[in-house]
This record gives structure tokens, sequence and C-alpha cells, in this order.
């Protein structure tokens, strides 16, 4: 049932508000969540099915996207209710459905088939029914398990070749593994082939990142480095093979990892390819640290004040700390994308390395360090093991990067991951912000220890005078 936007243009009429003065970008994004999850979002559903003909009989929300900056995207699973004609003149035919809708704050190409834009309580929203993704063209082309077997099957293969689909298999499965909307989205397709099972995962993206995206995966794929092999199929669609190993998340879940050296992920790093430095630079996570304490105090608005001091004083932090040189870097370095081998000693697989290329290796580790300090917030029981893993690879951290940049880092991360962890607010995001505020103070007194750097060991002749010889203090770099 496809959206229809001219009917659906004067349903929803603009409704006039207040202005006073252009709000703060945390108010603005304060409003957008409780406008697209409060009472309004019903009546945004109730006009869009009612320009179809069918009636909103209920609705709830899925989940929140909060991108700070960029927008706000809410999904809603929603049911509805139609009558048609029937077979004979006089006859109804009652229908009801279930389906997964779409609405975003973010800015949407005008004009893209499958979505409409209407106006709500003075904000335009962008609305689509899944998986008509508005910037994913290629999302609706692979979100039937036919389809997507189709894509991953490799173009002008024999039948029945190896590896080619079997005539007598079960019916092809397909999952969708994740989807951050107007961003990417991952599925996972499994056929029975003529060799067995072959698992194979599309992920899709906007159209004109995907040559960069194959380009990084060939880097990194000619320098031994273990990430999956990659085809562009086309409308942002790229085919990935199966990477084999345990989830670092799920083995610290289970023993805090505690048979993986931190040593052998710095070691990997190390492994990474010059050619990643000739790829545009991206920002690091703590470089968008005062962006992020106005996410965050979207959803926590009553420590809206000290979020607004946190995300300054990260910044100074951050700022007047040493990165160390640019290197070659993965970008989103977290526990969900490394995957380790049957003993847990080795990184058997590398994911998600869309945002490899130049950087520091300080924000490397401090994303990891960051995403492992979350943990424990999100899941207490879970990841009860974290804690003294978080302080043997912290440990392992300050010996190849400054220790204050790190600390400074760590604490811009955990800030980015306010908001996403915790949408809906409460004990979760409040957690999350002392975390924060633990990692900047960990920083400070690391920099005021050691302010112009460390004092020389004196000498033997020195000692005798006044005494032992003092150890430097930790912190050596401005």
């Amino acid at each position: 049932m496809p959206l229809n936007a001219p009917v659906l243009a004067p349903v929803l009429a603009p409704v006039p508000a207040p202005v006073l003065a252009p709000a703060p970008s945390a108010d603005l994004e304060r409003s957008d969540l409780a406008l697209l999850t409060g009472a309004a979002a019903g009546d945004l559903l109730a006009a869009v099915l009612a320009a179809e003909g069918v009636r909103l009989t209920g609705w709830a929300v899925h989940q929140v996207h909060h991108r700070p900056g960029v927008g706000v995207t809410v999904g809603w699973t929603v049911s509805w209710e139609g009558a048609g004609p029937g077979p004979g003149p006089a006859a109804t035919v009652r229908s009801r459905g279930d389906e997964y809708l779409l609405g975003t704050t973010a800015a949407v190409p005008a004009g893209t088939p499958g979505s409409t834009t209407a106006t709500l309580d003075g904000r335009p929203v962008t609305v689509w029914r899944h998986p008509a993704d508005p910037v994913l063209p290629g999302l609706a082309r692979v979100s039937d398990a036919a389809s997507a077997v189709a894509v991953v099957t490799p173009p002008g293969a024999a039948t029945p070749a190896p590896g080619a689909p079997a005539p007598d298999a079960p019916p092809p499965t397909l999952e969708l593994v994740t989807y951050r909307p107007l961003r990417r989205a991952v599925l996972r397709t499994t056929t029975g082939t003529t060799t067995g099972t072959t698992t194979a995962y599309l992920k899709v993206v906007r159209p004109r990142t995907a040559p960069d995206l194959v380009r990084r995966h060939a880097l990194l794929l000619d320098a031994g480095l273990p990430v999956a092999p990659v085809r562009d199929a086309g409308d942002g669609v790229l085919v990935l093979g199966e990477l084999r190993g345990t989830r670092l998340t799920d083995a610290l879940a289970v023993d805090g990892a505690a048979d993986l050296d931190p040593q052998a992920v710095v070691e990997l790093l190390d492994r990474f390819p010059d050619g990643l430095l000739e790829l545009p630079r991206r920002r690091a996570w703590a470089d968008h640290a005062q962006r992020y304490a106005e996410a965050a105090a979207a959803v926590v608005p009553d420590r809206a004040h000290e979020l607004g001091l946190l995300g300054r004083e990260v910044a100074s932090l951050v700022g007047r700390s040493d990165p160390g040189p640019v290197v070659p870097t993965h970008g989103d370095l977290h526990d969900a994308n490394l995957l380790l081998g049957p003993t847990g000693h080795a990184v058997v697989g590398l994911l998600d390395v869309d945002s490899a290329g130049p950087g520091h290796r300080v924000d490397d580790l401090a994303c990891l360090l960051g995403h492992l300090a979350v943990l424990p917030v999100l899941a207490p029981e879970v990841h009860r093991h974290v804690p003294p893993t978080l302080a043997r690879w912290l440990a392992a951290a300050d010996a190849t990067v400054d220790p204050v940049a790190l600390r400074a880092r760590v604490a811009g991360v955990v800030l980015s991951l306010v908001a996403g962890a915790a949408p809906e607010g409460g004990g979760r995001a409040r957690d999350a912000v002392a975390l924060v505020e633990e990692w900047v103070q960990a920083a400070t007194d690391l920099r005021e220890l050691s302010p112009s750097g460390p004092r020389r060991l004196m000498t033997s002749a020195e000692a005798g005078d006044v005494g032992p010889a003092t150890a430097p203090e930790r912190g050596g770099h401005p």
C-alpha cells in the first residue's frame, strides 16, 4: 500500500507555534522526541492511513533513533482496518493489517518515492513505510528472501554450480540484523546449496558511499586483515561473505574475555595499511562532544546545565591533550565489531569498517574502552565481569597513548552513547552521565598531576641530599 503524498498533504495542516527566539538545538531535539513519541504521533499516523482509505486502530513506539544535530527518527508498529467492495453489488469486505511505519525530522530529499512529508506542530516530518527508506533505495530491493538470494548469487553462476541454490533445499531465510534509518541496514540470508548451507550478508548504504566502502575492504583484505570479502551489487547494496567467530561482547559476558590479551587488538591495529591514509578523514566521536551533550540533554533534561558544562569540558580536554600522530584507524572500534576465535586468544574477524581511514590511535582505543565502560550501565548482571577487564585494558592502552588524551576521549565516547543507550531517559541515562563525569575527572586529575610533563629522576648525588629518588609522575604530555 504506497503512501499517497498528494492526498496526505491537505490532511495535516501546519499548526502555528509561538516563536519567541531560535530554540537551542537541545530544546528542539527534545521537542522532536516528544512530538514523535507522544499523542501527536498518533494523529500523524491516523492521517497517513486515512489518506489511504483505512482507519488506524492501534499504534506503539517501537524504536527511537536520535542523531544529534541531524534529527530524530521513530519507528512505529501500527494496526489498521478498512472496508472495500465485495464480490456482490452490496457486499463489503473488511480487512485488517499490521505494518511498520517510520517518521523523521531529519532532512530528506524532496519527492522521494514511497515517502510523504507533512507538517506537524510546525515541524516537517517525513513518513515512509518500511522498507521504502527514502535514502536507502536498495533496502526495498533486498527485503524479500527470493530477491535477496538473487542478489547474493554471483552473476553468471552456473546451475548447479558449487554454492548455487539446490533445487530440493529448504526455502531461503532472510533476517534483518540491524537497521539505522536513513543510514544503513544489514540483512542476513541463509540458502541451502549444492555444497551445504550458505550464509551471506547484505549491507545497504547510501549509493554514493558504496565505492569507498568497497575500497576500504579491498585495502584491508590485501593487508591480510580479517574482514569479509565484498561485492557491489548496485543501488547501495553490498554483498559480504560470512565471518565466523564469537563477538567480543559475548565473551565479555561470559568471563570478561579473560583469554584475550588487549595487546592482540593493538597489534591488529598496527597492521592497518597506509593506503587508508588516502581516504577522507572523519572526525572522531569525542570531537563532537558538545553536540552529544545537547543530545543527552534531550533525554535527561533535568541535567541539561551540567551536560552543557560536561560537553565544554570534554572538548577542552580533547583540545589540550596530545592525540599522537595520524595513523590508519578503524574509526568505530568496539566490542560488537570484533570476533574472537575458538580459544578466545585471537581476533579472527573485524566488522563494520565503514569509517576506516586516517585518524588517531587514541580514538580507536577510546572508542573500544568507552563502549566497554557503558556495558555494565546497560546490563549490570550480564556484564558484571567487565569492570576488572576495563581496568586491565585501560592499563594496556595507557602504555601506547597519552593517558590524559585517552580518558578525555573515552569521556567523549560515553557522552555520545547517552542518548542512544537510553532514549527514554531514566536511571540508565543518568548513570551514563555519571560515568562521563568520572572519566572527565580522571582526565583532569591526571592532567593536574603533570601539567608540564614528568619531572626527571634525581641523580644518586641529589638523592643523597634529599632522600629516595622520586618516580616520574604519570601523564607526561601537556
